[in-house]
């Protein structure tokens, strides 16, 4: 399966061949094993993906994003193009950025302007609070999200006391959350981020040197693209949220606190 070069001399940090054979292979199977070849225009959006720093695997989140959209509407009559899927590719790798702090959208090498990570800003993922998401419904959305992960079992008895502890906590917190209001709030979301916190301490704390070293490999090839333009102190800050998310994913642990 090969990728039609464009010509136009985009300069990235990866592959950018290899990368658009991989696109055309996950749309392969997504379309049912329906070849659509990724050459020209539809080229040119893949290389802007490559060439931005867009992780392959954000891009497959995009185009499962817009897959399952596509379910919904009923029988498919068409397979899908990889045009199709861009702007859920760039919101997903927009939601990513986000929840690693990186605030730039350029990941250009001839770009002056520097992704400043900042811890600050809200985790955006299909598990995190939303700005109109209400404090009950969240603890309700994690409640069931610790449930599923429970059921996983795979973090061993220490965890599944830990979750048994905090699904109780949180179920309490969630029959009077409606009502909490300023100081008692504001203890609230302190709670649930310590929570989160030990739960992500417990998750990464279970894993053997092979498993942390691969997540922690996985989160270098992911930031690969902004790891030149960003200061040391900062690339590690960022490193250690990329391997947080990535234990959140290996585990399917909620993100618990609320901001």
């Amino acid at each position: 399966m090969a990728c039609a070069s464009s010509g136009s001399g985009i300069r990235s940090r990866v592959d950018t061949g290899a990368y658009c054979r991989e696109i055309e292979s996950y749309l392969c199977r997504k379309n049912d094993g329906h070849l659509i070849r990724v050459v020209g225009p539809s080229f040119e959006i893949v290389s802007r993906w490559a060439e931005q720093g867009v992780p392959l695997k954000v891009a497959y989140a995009g185009i499962d994003r817009y897959f399952e959209r596509y379910y919904r509407k009923g029988p498919r009559r068409r397979p899908v193009k990889i045009d199709f899927c861009e702007a859920d590719v760039l919101d997903v790798f927009d939601e990513w950025r986000r929840a690693l702090g990186l605030v730039s959208a350029s990941a250009n090498p001839e770009s002056s302007e520097t992704p400043i990570p900042t811890h600050q800003s809200p985790i955006s993922n299909p598990q995190s609070p939303t700005p109109r998401s209400s404090l009950p419904a969240h603890l309700e959305r994690v409640l069931l999200r610790l449930s599923s992960s429970r059921a996983r079992g795979t973090l061993g008895d220490a965890f599944d006391t830990l979750l048994d502890r905090v699904s109780a906590e949180l179920d309490e917190a969630k029959g009077r959350a409606g009502g909490v209001r300023g100081e008692a709030r504001h203890a609230l979301v302190e709670r649930l981020a310590a929570i989160d916190a030990d739960i992500l301490r417990l998750a990464r704390a279970s894993l053997d040197g092979a498993a942390a070293a691969a997540l922690g490999r996985e989160a270098d090839a992911d930031l690969a693209a902004f790891r030149t333009a960003m200061p040391a102190d900062a690339y590690a800050r960022t490193r250690e949220a990329a391997i947080d998310r990535l234990v959140r994913d290996r585990f399917g642990l909620p993100v618990i606190r609320f901001e």
